[in-house]
Order: C-alpha cells, then sequence, then structure tokens
C-alpha cells in the first residue's frame, strides 16, 4: 500500500476531531467498568445462587429501568445539555458500584449471608436507571460533535473502543477476581467512573432544540408519531428489536457455560468475552473505513452472520472451538451494533434524534424478556438449546428480512 493510500484512509478520520477525542475518552472510561460489571456481576450472582432462572432475573433487573426510562432519557437529551445527563449517570454508576464494594468488603454481600444476592439485584435496578437516562444522550450527541460524513466513521470507533474494552477488561476482571476476590474489580469501576466524569466535564457546549412549553409524555408521544412518518427509520427500529432480543441473551448465559459445559471458572469466563472482541475489533475496523454505502444491507447480512455463529458456539462443548466460534460472534455483534446505530442517527433530523435513539436503546432494556426467557429455558432444556434454538430465530428472521424488506435493504 501506497503512502498517499495510507493518507486517504478513512479508518481514524474523527480522531481528528478534538472534541471528539475528548468525547471518546470518556467513553473509554465508562466502557470499561460495563465491560468488567457483565462479567463480575454474572458470575459473582451464579456462583451465589447456582441458578440460571436467577441469572436471568438480575438481567430483567437490569433491563426493565432501561426500557421504562429511556423513553424519558431521550425527551431530556432534547431539551437539555446532553454532556450534563452524561456526566450525572456516571455519577450515578460510580456510588453504585460503590456501594457494591463495600458491600462485599463488610461482608453484607457473601456466601455465608443467604439471600445476599438481593444487593446486587438492587444494585442493577440502579445501574438500569442511571443507563436508560444517560445513553440517548451519549449517543445523540455523537451526531452534534462529528460531521455527517464521518458520523459511521465516528460510531464505528465507539464500537471499536468497546471492543477493545470487550477484549482487555473481562479478562483482566477474571484475573483480579482470581487474584484478589470481587470486591477488587468494584473499587476499580469506581475510579474508572469518576475518571470518565472527568473527561466529559471538558467537553463544550452543544446545540439542543428547546421543547419547553409541553409536557414530556406529549414529547414522547410526538417522537413516535415522528418515527411512524418515517417508515425507513421505523423499519430499521423493527429489526433491531428482534436481532438485539435473540442474539444478546448468550452474554448473560456465559456463567452457565464456562462452569457447566467448558468447566474453566472465572478466568476462562473473562478469557472468553474477551476472544469475543477480536471479530468485534476487525469488523469495527473493516466498517469505520468503508464509505456510506449499502449499510441497509450490510446490517442483515451481519445479522445472518451472527446467528450462524451463534449456533456453532452454543453447540460446541470444546474450549478450542468455542474461543474460534465467539471470535464471529463478536464480529456479527459490531455489524449490528454499527450499522444500526449509524443508519438511525444519519436519517433522523435534529430535532428527533434523542427521542429515536432512546427507543433505540429501549430495545437494550426489551431483551431483558429475552434473557429471563433464555434462562427459564436452560433450566428446562439446557441453555445449549436455549441459547441455540434463538439463534435459529435469529437466521430465519435474518434470511426474510433480506427478501421482504427491500426498504431496509436499499438503505445507505
Amino acid at each position: 500500500m501506497s503512502l498517499r493510500s495510507l493518507r486517504n484512509l478513512r479508518t481514524f478520520t474523527a480522531l481528528k476531531n478534538p472534541v471528539y477525542r475528548i468525547f471518546y475518552g470518556g467513553l473509554i472510561c465508562n466502557m470499561a467498568p460495563q465491560n468488567m460489571q457483565m462479567l463480575v456481576r454474572s458470575l459473582l450472582i451464579y456462583q451465589l445462587t447456582g441458578s440460571a432462572a436467577i441469572l436471568g432475573l438480575m438481567s430483567l433487573a437490569n433491563s426493565l429501568p432501561m426500557l421504562f426510562l429511556s423513553l424519558w432519557g431521550g425527551v431530556m437529551a432534547d431539551r437539555v445539555q446532553k454532556k450534563n445527563i452524561i456526566i450525572a449517570g456516571q455519577a450515578a454508576s460510580a456510588i453504585v458500584s460503590l456501594g457494591v464494594a463495600l458491600s462485599l468488603t463488610l461482608g453484607y454481600l457473601s456466601a455465608e449471608r443467604e439471600g445476599s444476592w438481593w444487593i446486587l439485584m438492587v444494585a442493577s435496578v440502579l445501574q438500569g436507571t442511571s443507563w436508560g437516562i444517560m445513553q440517548p444522550a451519549r449517543q445523540a450527541i455523537i451526531r452534534e460533535i462529528v460531521s455527517e460524513e464521518d458520523l459511521m466513521n465516528a460510531v464505528s470507533l465507539n464500537t471499536m473502543g468497546m471492543n477493545v474494552l470487550r477484549l482487555l477488561a473481562p479478562a483482566l476482571a477474571g484475573f483480579l477476581i482470581a487474584a484478589f476476590d470481587f470486591q477488587a474489580v468494584f473499587y476499580l469501576m469506581t475510579v474508572l467512573f469518576c475518571a470518565a466524569i472527568v473527561f466529559i466535564s471538558f467537553l463544550p457546549r452543544t446545540g439542543m432544540i428547546s421543547l419547553r412549553g409541553r409536557g414530556a409524555l406529549a414529547d414522547i408521544k410526538e417522537g413516535f408519531q415522528y418515527i411512524r412518518r418515517e417508515t425507513h427509520i421505523m423499519v430499521t427500529l423493527a429489526f433491531t428489536l428482534f436481532a438485539v432480543i435473540l442474539s444478546m441473551p448468550y452474554m448473560m448465559m456465559l456463567p452457565v457455560f464456562t462452569e457447566d459445559i467448558l468447566k474453566v471458572g472465572p478466568a476462562g469466563m473473562g478469557i472468553l468475552m474477551s476472544t469475543s472482541g477480536i471479530g468485534a475489533i476487525a469488523g469495527s475496523l473493516v466498517l469505520a473505513s468503508l464509505p456510506n454505502k449499502k449499510r441497509g444491507l450490510l446490517l442483515l447480512v451481519s445479522c445472518l452472520f451472527m446467528g450462524i455463529a451463534l449456533v456453532a458456539f452454543a453447540s460446541s462443548s470444546s474450549w478450542t472451538l468455542s474461543l474460534i466460534f465467539i471470535v464471529f460472534v463478536g464480529l456479527g455483534q459490531t455489524g449490528r451494533m454499527t450499522l444500526a446505530n449509524t443508519l438511525l442517527q444519519y436519517y433522523s433530523t435534529d430535532e428527533y434524534r434523542g427521542r429515536v435513539m432512546s427507543i433505540y436503546m429501549m430495545e437494550f432494556g426489551l431483551t431483558s424478556f429475552g434473557t429471563f426467557a433464555a434462562g427459564l429455558m436452560a433450566e428446562s432444556i439446557g441453555v445449549q438449546w436455549a441459547i441455540g434454538g434463538f439463534a435459529v430465530t435469529l437466521i430465519i428472521i435474518s434470511i426474510l428480512a433480506l427478501f421482504f424488506l427491500p426498504r431496509l435493504r436499499r438503505l445507505d
């Protein structure tokens, strides 16, 4: 490759923007503890209870606030300064992590105290609350700090950063648990959330649309009416809803795979989660370099690919094969996340972007029902059949969408 070709690569274009670099620093410090949390909290509650159903219930406790509060978070994102919402959400996350860490240190949360896992349920509810209110603002602010041309590049770099952390953070959490126990991870998470607050505090004020004079419910209703009018946005949201519900439960069920099927323990679970980041990073780099063409088709193909990879992973009882298959799961997952996010932000107008992204984030709250159902199915038919069945359904829906949703397939 010539020097000129290297200069023309778009892979890291958005990072030339100094405001985006500040935002990116905050993103990294926020997502590192989030990735640690997925491992440490799910593994801790599974070790305390040994129940896949309770594991699914914890996902429900985390996701329901996101489901009900994301809409209000979207209205807030369109009404007030987004940076202030993000700072408040990260402060709340830091307080919750510190609370769990102190509960572990003081012995209130332990195997010796029967039923103490309720503390993790409360923490899940509080984290879901802060996440639901904060995430629409975090997503919508990207379009205000980068140009339209660099939007997909910026979203891809966001996803890449999250995937690098998926590669590193869970493995670090797993080894910290093995060396120092669970509370060490929660203390580190608290520090990182505080660092994220520092970064976001340096962001300049961004534009906002004033919605004063109407109630929040009226603004939410208006957001739904806008989506109903814009059919391409509605179709993208609907397809993404099914893809998220069917693909995400495997993340919360990983402790069952690592403890009961692969038998590799906390460090193995960290390695497995981190390995999924290898494919995700590769996918992010490719998407960051692509032009703004055929993004709807790429979204459908990514979901189909992810479904096939999930079937292979769920069927495996081999540690080596599971590591290979989860790389491809990560590749498909990053395509789904990046392309859906980009299409929704690209085709939304400034006035409604916060509310559109709030509905997009609300879909992640709906995944709790899928995860809870997967947990109940895992109790009766086994986790491999449960996750594999979800993946087969995703394959079927993706194929049908490729043939019968030309409006989505043709989106650039």
